[in-house]
């Protein structure tokens, strides 16, 4: 048996375990070749909805579709071997009720693979995320900041200061109690995560919360600086690609347009003598 077969996919139960312990590296993928290069390294590849603004040019995560979601989990999961694979439920498909909830959250796993499902809520959410995990439908909780519900909260902006504090503490211990296997908490005051961490018994995994939480996650385009224009705070980037694509492309068209390319080398003879490739 070669060591690629032996590989084994983690778990739900994999990431609860990992409570207080070696932090857990989460990272968005929405194709299969950046599923192949988050696999290498990371404990969670989640398709995220952000794919709607990330790859389709969206202004929000508002108008993605199930049918979206299906067609990149999909991609996804032909380039994953060992993260665990965790598809978000786009606005729309759950909130309607459990059922609901559920109906869509079968399709998503049956038609991606996927083994866990995301979604954006907390004590209001608690009672449909219960509803999945009794059904088999493993649940990464998500509150603080919920872009699914941008209009209702004002923005993009940090949540939980000051008296808003403890409608967060009680979101996040509501899903907890409900099953959630862990819990995104987005954009956080530091403190507020610290505390949220050090008080539900599932991991919490940050992006723009806190260092100490259990977990990490950014969109893999935003660390990777793909987008030239845009840096959130919460935001370290490891790479310039996007800096370095836009030479690339520079250099091309000049090369094109000069033509310079294609060269010799780059050409193929017009006998099987002369030929080389």
């Amino acid at each position: 048996m070669s060591a690629t077969s032996q590989i084994r996919a983690l778990t739900p139960a994999d990431i609860t375990a990992r409570k207080g312990g070696q932090p857990i590296v989460c990272l968005t993928a929405y194709t299969t070749p950046m599923a192949r290069l988050v696999d290498a390294q990371c404990d969670v590849a989640l398709v995220g909805d952000s794919v709607g603004m990330v790859l389709h040019g969206l202004p929000s995560t508002l108008g993605v579709t199930l049918e979206m979601m299906i067609l990149h989990g999909q991609a996804v999961a032909r380039g994953l071997k060992r993260a665990l694979m965790v598809i978000d439920m786009p606005f729309g498909s759950y909130e309607e009720g459990p059922a609901q909830a559920f109906r869509n959250a079968a399709r998503l796993m049956a038609e991606t693979g996927a083994a866990a499902v995301k979604l954006e809520g907390g004590r209001h959410m608690a009672e449909t995320i219960a509803f999945l995990v009794a059904r088999g439908v493993p649940v990464m909780a998500h509150v603080g900041l919920t872009p699914q519900a941008v209009n209702t909260l004002g923005g993009y902006k940090v949540q939980g200061r000051g008296a808003d504090a403890a409608r967060l503490r009680a979101d996040a211990q509501a899903v907890a109690e409900a099953g959630a296997f862990a819990v995104v908490l987005e954009k956080l005051p530091a403190r507020l995560a610290d505390e949220i961490t050090a008080a539900v018994p599932i991991p919490t995994i940050g992006i723009g919360a806190s260092a100490r939480c259990d977990g990490q996650v950014l969109v893999v385009d935003d660390m990777l600086g793909l987008f030239t224009d845009f840096r959130p705070k919460f935001v370290r980037r490891y790479g310039e690609l996007g800096a370095a694509a836009e030479a690339a492309v520079a250099a091309y068209a000049a090369d094109v347009r000069a033509r310079a390319f294609p060269g010799p080398e780059h050409e193929f003879a017009d006998d099987a003598a002369g030929a080389k490739a």
